[in-house]
């Protein structure tokens, strides 16, 4: 199953939709009474056959709460670690973006200012299906509704500026996620998925999940030993090599460029990049 937010024309409450093969949109219920019980609106397809829609009457928008954490993991494949000269940690590193830095396929990015540009790192995000506290990696891992296709833009220059990466990882619409495939569908990560980064056609990132270093389910019974993850939440598990900013000379995106994040069973997401004036004209989600 397939599952987006959406925004029905007229109306500001985001809805959760099941996207059809046929291109079309069954919404049933408000975002954050979704999360209050995913396993049940999921696990009864009749609960999400509301009316069908055409997919371009509606305004989709990423399927996350209002209270969702984004906690994304740096540094978790080993060839990534390696280019860029990190020395393979003994804990998964951790940082924390907002909600509001999020978007979806199709919604442009902007360069910010001061930025020579935006650098690609193609992911898979996993969604939190229940309250966590204190669990283990299994139990963690049985927890996830299901995966999306991410791209964590990252703005280099604000990155590096501290030793803290909240600024870099938090520009306006830097966060693009694809829809929700529920876990039935995907399968285990440790098994291998293809992570395949594009840009302006030509392959730049060609990973695999098998080669994660801190694999889902650990890195989730980790968090949860510290804070109670809740259902909504999201892990953005980290991206493989081929990076922009370490190549020589480096190569960042601006202006005109597009790039896309295809992922094995999840699809593909593509984000047009645009320049700092455009943050001003964005609609905001």
């Amino acid at each position: 199953m397939r599952l987006i937010g959406v925004r029905l024309r007229g109306q500001d409450a985001t809805q959760v939709a099941r996207l059809d093969p046929d291109g079309f949109v069954r919404t049933a219920v408000e975002v954050s009474r979704f999360w209050e019980d995913a396993r049940r609106w999921t696990g009864k397809a009749a609960e999400l056959d509301g009316p069908g829609t055409a997919l371009e009457e509606v305004r989709i928008v990423p399927l996350v709460p209002p209270s969702a954490r984004i906690i994304c993991i740096g540094l978790n494949y080993r060839a990534h670690a390696a280019e860029g000269s990190f020395t393979v940690p003994d804990h998964p590193t951790l940082f924390g973006r907002w909600t509001a830095s999020l978007s979806v396929g199709g919604d442009p990015a902007p360069v910010p200012a001061g930025e020579s540009g935006l650098d690609w790192e193609g992911e898979v995000a996993a969604y939190i299906a229940e309250p966590l506290c204190d669990v283990d990696a299994d139990t963690a891992r049985s927890a996830v509704l299901g995966y999306s296709t991410f791209n964590d833009l990252t703005a280099r220059r604000a990155q590096k500026l501290t030793a803290q990466w909240t600024l870099g990882k938090n520009g306006d619409r830097s966060g693009p996620m694809g829809p929700l495939v529920t876990a039935d569908e995907v399968g285990d990560l440790r098994d291998g998925l293809r992570v395949h980064t594009r840009v302006n056609g030509q392959t730049v990132q060609d990973g695999n999940t098998r080669d994660m270093i801190f694999e889902v389910g650990d890195v989730i019974s980790l968090i949860s030993r510290t804070f109670t993850l809740r259902p909504g939440d999201v892990i953005a598990t980290g991206t493989p090599e081929g990076v922009g900013y370490v190549r020589t000379p480096p190569w960042l995106l601006g202006p005109g460029d597009v790039v896309e994040v295809e992922i094995d069973k999840l699809g593909v997401l593509r984000t047009p990049i645009i320049g700092p004036e455009g943050r001003t004209t964005l609609e905001t989600t």
